[in-house]
């Protein structure tokens, strides 16, 4: 039975897509890194749930057939902000998020810059007065 369950959990991993412009986050990936680290030993794995293996299959399954999609159709594709499904993948792609990031360090530095002290001091004079608040 536990071979059986491995192949299912195979099977689903090959046909999972991998969005590519999403790396280290996407969800096939993460998806194939637990399954081999669920299933160790291959077929020859013990699972100790097989309720729960199976219940985790069925679930996978059910999204990567778009069974919740059909079931429950949109009547228009568009959300609250008024972006498509191609604008969204834009902005949640790994490049766009590593540019965010990137911006909200140069904010960062540029408002480390503006209010750091100049001299040594004047930063152990700045550090005394933020130990010496009283915490709320």
């Amino acid at each position: 039975m536990a071979a059986l369950r491995y192949r299912r959990f195979l099977k689903l991993c090959e046909e999972w897509p991998v969005d590519e412009t999403k790396r280290g986050r996407d969800l096939g990936t993460y998806l194939r890194k637990r399954v081999a680290q669920a299933f160790r030993e291959g077929e020859n794995t013990q699972v100790a749930e097989p309720e729960a293996c199976d219940q985790m299959y069925e679930s996978l399954a059910r999204l990567h057939s778009n069974y919740y999609k059909h079931k429950y159709p949109r009547p228009r594709d568009t959300s609250f902000s008024g972006l498509s499904v191609e604008e969204y993948k834009l902005i949640l792609s790994t490049d766009t998020m590593e540019e965010f990031q990137e911006m909200d360090k140069s904010m960062w530095k540029k408002l480390q810059e503006k209010f750091a002290p100049t001299r040594p001091e004047e930063k152990h004079k700045a550090w005394a007065r933020v130990l010496s608040r009283p915490r709320t």
